[in-house]
């Protein structure tokens, strides 16, 4: 099971008027578990006011480059992203659990393949991070972004994006498209909605010749883009998500169920397993999720975002059956082998064994 590992801070760039790079080194000993693959993210935690906040944050770096980087952009009462943009600074540790996620496809320097992404504000962090990766390591393949944003000056690695095309001459196209800021191009300009993406892929995207999409951003935008995609024949298998966690609390606190709290006949009798140590507890049948009823049994239970869209929470149902409410982040193969989000899973049975070990 993944734990929490200290990171020195090396140094905080400011991005844009409200978003920082962040490049962050383990420690020597934990070197071997920061090494990540394209498109991943680092969850980190911090106290605010006796009150444990945990936040992910997805890599901004190539596989290549050397370090790791995140970028954070500050949200309206965000309490990690605030403290993260303004205190912040070189010389600071933070902690962090090794980078997870499933935000890419397997790389090979013979292919000639054409990626296709699309990033909304912030949701440019992973992709750009599979941008450098891909045309760093498949010298033949080829990178088409559309990166939406609501004015020029919100744009998140605007000058590195250049270099890039530059560096890779013909191989990247870059597509800003400004909801607030009239361009050249009347298609460039407003939010992308099924409409617009048709649009795109009409005059400006060959969308037959693309094997593999990202795209990362708010879920309406998402859903949009996926639907076309899906309209002009690509297979969900070639659709890869990253969605914003904008429903998470700014803070949050998991509340305790006692055993006496539970009537007779409407609880649910939670076996769990986590790392190699298994505990019993009695949990309500409604009203409280798998992760919470953990951590109110004093499990130190993995978790990020707790609504449904990173699969830091991921566990196995062994007996047993639960609900879950949200999934944003598990593929269908993984939900029929079993495997829920604790975070928004409910029980439905008077006796449920689950583990976070396999």
């Amino acid at each position: 099971m993944a734990r929490f590992h200290s990171l020195e801070v090396v140094d905080v760039r400011r991005e844009t008027r409200d978003a920082v790079v962040v490049t962050l080194k383990p420690r020597p000993e934990d070197e071997g578990a920061f090494d990540f693959i394209q498109g991943q993210y680092l969850t980190f935690r911090r106290d605010f006011d006796g009150e444990e906040l945990r936040r992910s944050y997805s890599i901004c770096a190539g596989t290549d480059e050397g370090c790791l980087k995140v970028g954070i952009k500050r949200v309206d009462g965000g309490a990690f992203s605030t403290w993260a943009n303004e205190n912040l600074a070189a010389g600071d540790t933070i902690e962090a659990m090794p980078p997870m996620g499933k935000f890419f496809v397997p790389l090979d320097p013979q292919s000639d393949r054409h990626y296709l992404g699309f990033a909304g504000g912030s949701g440019i962090t992973p992709v750009l991070s599979i941008v450098k990766t891909v045309l760093a390591r498949e010298p033949k393949s080829r990178f088409t972004l559309v990166y939406a944003n609501r004015q020029i000056s919100s744009i998140m690695f605007r000058e590195e994006l250049e270099d890039l095309k530059n560096l890779y001459l013909g191989r990247l196209a870059v597509l800003h498209v400004l909801e607030t800021e009239a361009q050249e191009i009347d298609l460039f300009t407003g939010r992308i909605d099924a409409e617009k993406v048709q649009a795109l892929f009409a005059h400006w995207i060959d969308v037959n010749s693309v094997g593999t999409a990202f795209i990362c951003g708010p879920e309406p935008m998402m859903l949009a883009i996926a639907a076309a995609l899906r309209n002009h024949g690509l297979a969900d298998s070639q659709i890869k998500f990253e969605l914003f966690a904008s429903g998470q609390p700014g803070r949050a606190r998991a509340k305790a169920v006692s055993r006496v709290a539970v009537e007779p006949g409407s609880g649910t009798e939670a076996t769990v397993t986590l790392d190699g140590a298994t505990r019993t507890f009695l949990m309500p049948r409604q009203g409280q999720s798998l992760l919470d009823a953990a951590l109110a049994a004093n499990l130190d239970a993995p978790y990020s975002c707790k609504v449904g869209v990173c699969s830091t929470c991921r566990c196995k149902v062994v007996e047993g059956e639960v609900e879950m409410a949200v999934n944003h982040a598990l593929e269908d193969y993984e939900v029929r082998a079993g495997y829920v989000l604790s975070c928004q899973s409910f029980p439905l049975s008077e006796k449920l064994v689950v583990s976070y070990d396999e």
